[in-house]
């Protein structure tokens, strides 16, 4: 009678195994067609339509991998609001049949995948992917693809020992019980070593990053939306850009330069007219509302942030650890129910994004920033290795911060720095000073500059005639208006 029950659980495990495994294969499917999407709008064609085959064929499996990369980073982006979300919804429908594949074996797995693939993707193939461009096969041989692969699988061994030497060493520093540990237990203690190196100088750079790109999303979204007194001075500036394209309109045909000038200031011309047919709901609310809606997020990250500070002091269960088996549908992981567990998840993504805007905002990283169309395939390599250092830090990044209480699943919460009371909370102190210093200048500078421009719109007269403003007037005032 035993043999048919221990079939039966024989069969419901392969079964939730095999439904783990489609879940995650067309998850990821989907992560991999709109990373390949985002690439192919900023990659440089010429590098892939060249007459040499060989560097094509070498640039397309470069580009294979870090379509591969940039999928997995945001994989690690979506880890902890899909995890927050499945919770509220087993809370919502605990006896649903339709929810049933959702479980903590499921999240757990997707933590593991993407803590294995981000693994996989630092130390081995982006380091490929770089080297496999810059490779021409070693003197004496064949010229070909293979050849090229052959020498960049020895470099990249040679790369993989002195990268490993260097962590054993750091290891026997810090901790002499890890120097002991056999090479052996590569997998076990020196990978993850080497990863948990790798997440905090992520979450440094985001210490660091996220403040300014929080001051910094202000003037983007300025950017985006029309503001409310810049439409006086839209027909300024669409008549000085008109002026100047019918200027270089006769030599066109034997002036690449003035060609390119001409594009631009075509483009120019239609985002202009664009901005000029905005409605008045548009100029007058809705620029206002997202001013007020970024602001009023960046203080409830600062105050929950310093609301965790003070935790902390009291409170041990406040400090980021690691959790085995996730509870999913026992607790929601807010105090405030599941509008709570929406905000997080709100929280949890502006704060990528504006990480992402303060990293190509810094004066060190602004080399990296993608051009659409034209970014070569070196800097597409370096700004996946960025956007996978940045994201895969998310989680312990948000985590850290306490802007959520969902602990941290597999080897994401193994870091031995995540248990020094000393480092989180100076790294809460840290982030709360700089996020409220860059807040306040900010909103310091904005108010006078909105001053400064109020004045000098009423310098203007109020029957001013296009003719009489000249060009030069005109694009200096009215295109910086709309910036």
């Amino acid at each position: 009678m035993e043999a048919p029950e221990d079939v039966s659980v024989r069969e419901q495990l392969f079964h939730d195994r095999v439904r783990e495994t489609i879940i995650c294969v067309l998850l990821f499917i989907c992560l991999y067609i709109v990373s390949y999407l985002v690439i192919t709008h900023y990659k440089r064609n010429a590098e892939f339509t060249i007459d040499n085959s060989e560097d094509a064929t070498v640039n397309k499996i470069a580009l294979w991998l870090c379509t591969f990369t940039l999928s997995v980073s945001v994989g690690a982006v979506l880890l902890l609001p899909l995890s927050i979300l499945s919770n509220e919804v087993l809370l919502s429908f605990p006896q649903s049949y339709y929810m049933q594949w959702l479980n903590g074996s499921l999240i757990h797995g997707l933590w593991n995948i993407v803590f294995l693939f981000s693994n996989l993707s630092l130390v081995f193939l982006l380091p490929f992917a770089y080297f496999f461009t810059e490779s021409e096969g070693f003197a004496g041989s064949k010229k070909g693809v293979m050849a090229r692969l052959y020498e960049t699988a020895v470099v990249l061994f040679l790369l993989t020992l002195l990268v490993l030497g260097m962590v054993w060493v750091a290891s026997a520093i810090l901790d002499d019980n890890m120097a002991r540990q056999s090479l052996y237990d590569l997998w076990e203690y020196y990978l993850p070593y080497l990863y948990s190196c790798i997440s905090l100088f992520g979450v440094l750079l985001l210490l660091l990053c996220t403040p300014l790109g929080l001051s910094r999303m202000f003037s983007v979204t300025g950017r985006l939306l029309v503001k409310p007194r810049v439409s006086v001075f839209l027909s300024f500036s669409l008549c000085a850009v008109c002026t100047a394209l019918e200027k270089i309109k006769r030599p066109l045909q034997n002036d690449h330069f003035l060609w390119n000038r001409f594009l631009n200031i075509q483009a120019r011309r239609i985002a202009l007219e664009i901005r000029k047919r905005a409605s008045p709901w548009q100029r007058n609310l809705g620029y206002p509302l997202a001013m007020l809606l970024l602001l009023a997020v960046t203080v409830v990250c600062v105050l929950i942030v310093c609301y965790h500070v003070v935790e902390l002091l009291f409170d041990d269960t406040a400090m980021p650890r690691g959790m085995e088996d996730p509870l999913l549908g026992a607790a929601s992981f807010s105090m405030f129910g599941s509008l709570g567990a929406a905000v997080q998840v709100i929280l949890i993504l502006y704060l990528m994004i504006s990480s992402v805007v303060g990293f190509y905002s810094s004066p060190l990283f602004t080399g990296l920033r993608p051009r659409a169309q034209d970014t070569t395939l070196t800097q597409i390599i370096g700004n996946c290795v960025s956007l996978l250092v940045l994201s895969s830090a998310l989680p312990v990044f948000s985590r850290t911060l306490g802007i959520t209480r969902f602990d941290l699943l597999g080897d994401f919460g193994r870091f031995n720095w995540l248990g020094n009371f000393h480092i989180v909370f100076l790294y809460n102190i840290l982030f709360a000073g700089l996020t409220s210093a860059c807040l306040i200048n900010t909103l310091t500078w904005t108010v006078q500059r909105e001053l400064i421009r109020a004045f000098g719109l009423h310098k203007l007269p109020s029957t001013v005639s296009r003719s009489t403003i000249p060009l030069r007037l005109l694009l200096a005032n009215g295109l910086s208006k709309i910036q």
